[in-house]
């Protein structure tokens, strides 16, 4: 049992942040695995063919298919504008008697590969090493999705925070992960790891690829944190109809316009301006004047999020998409399978 103390100043400081690394970790995990979660098949299918230009070896022996995740690939998350570039700043600073430790843990049980001592063996020079190794696999596996990972986190945050404004810290761990308790004077987390955390604050991460198990990291490099998985996994790699046929076959393109229809049908996640001009190809004030056409015909919503103004479909937009025979994959959160925690 993992316990997280709960005093005032820890309540005021809990925040949200998305942490590229540990999305790029949980991938890496199910790749090298082999056991790619069913939710994830479309993006694998995409990924693969370009797995062949990472060093799977050295990739193999930071995130090993078996045992543990290092502690140090889920370090650095403090905002929801935190970079993979500053994660993986941390990395390769990490200190060399650290490093060595944690990857011998995550290797744990299952004996440790030539690629990881020869990692090991660098000193100084191996968590660049596999910082580095990191990056290249982001490139290639994540980075050119991340705008709908983003997109999903958003919608998440949104939902969280509406929790937390409603009914107090109690309602938003409700559903957080089954393993979270909640009592007067501490988050409890049942775990394999028994320890209670003090800090200053407690950092919520959600995280796409995590889902449907949970991550504890104390506090390595600053507040401990929470990695989640993120509502709205079950519908993220669904095929978009939006492109599909002429109005006259597409009841929501003609009763729209094919270009309100597109915008619409995108909007079943959160995206900014400059999102939906990059996937519509429409430059971004032809998006904001068919956004604010949606907006007063009660289809679409915003709020601000940072620096970012984020638009998503209202409940009256989705029934309208639905009607229309789009969306057939419907709303799912991913949440439908045993959760255990990770």
């Amino acid at each position: 049992m993992i316990r997280f103390r709960l005093n005032s100043a820890a309540l005021a400081r809990i925040r949200f942040a998305y942490s590229p690394l540990a999305e790029t970790a949980k991938s890496l995990y199910m790749v090298n695995s082999g056991s790619i979660h069913p939710q994830h098949y479309r993006w694998y299918e995409r990924v693969r063919s370009g797995l062949g230009r990472v060093d799977r070896e050295l990739l193999n022996a930071v995130v090993p298919p078996a045992g543990h995740i290092a502690e140090f690939l889920f370090v650095g998350a403090t905002a929801t504008t935190t970079t993979i570039e500053q994660q993986l700043q941390l990395v390769a600073h990490w200190p060399p008697e650290h490093f060595a430790s944690e990857l011998t843990q995550a290797h744990r049980g299952h004996g440790l590969p030539a690629a990881a001592r020869r990692l090991i063996d660098l000193g100084a020079d191996g968590p660049p090493r596999a910082a580095s190794a990191l990056e290249q696999y982001w490139r290639v596996a994540v980075a050119p999705y991340w705008p709908q990972l983003r997109a999903v986190l958003d919608a998440d945050v949104a939902y969280r925070v509406g929790k937390l404004t409603r009914g107090g810290i109690a309602e938003l761990m409700h559903d957080l992960h089954p393993s979270i308790e909640l009592n007067e004077h501490a988050i409890r987390i049942a775990s394999r790891t028994d320890g209670d955390v003090d800090g200053g604050g407690l950092t919520l991460v959600p995280c796409v690829f995590i889902w449907p198990h949970l991550w504890v990291e104390v506090g390595l490099a600053g507040d401990p944190s929470l990695t989640y998985g993120a509502r709205g996994v079950g519908s993220l790699w669904q095929q978009d109809d939006s492109a599909a046929a002429d109005e006259e076959d597409d009841p929501l393109g003609a009763l729209l316009g094919r270009t309100r229809a597109e915008i619409l049908v995108t909007l079943r996640l959160p995206r900014s301006t400059t999102d939906l001009a990059r996937t519509t190809g429409l430059t971004p004030p032809t998006v904001s004047s068919h956004l604010a056409i949606l907006r007063r015909g009660g289809l679409v919503t915003c709020w601000r999020s940072g620096r970012r103004v984020l638009y998503q479909r209202t409940a009256l937009g989705s029934t309208v998409v639905a009607a229309c025979g789009h969306d057939k994959a419907g709303h799912a959160d991913g949440r439908t399978g045993p959760s255990a925690l990770g």
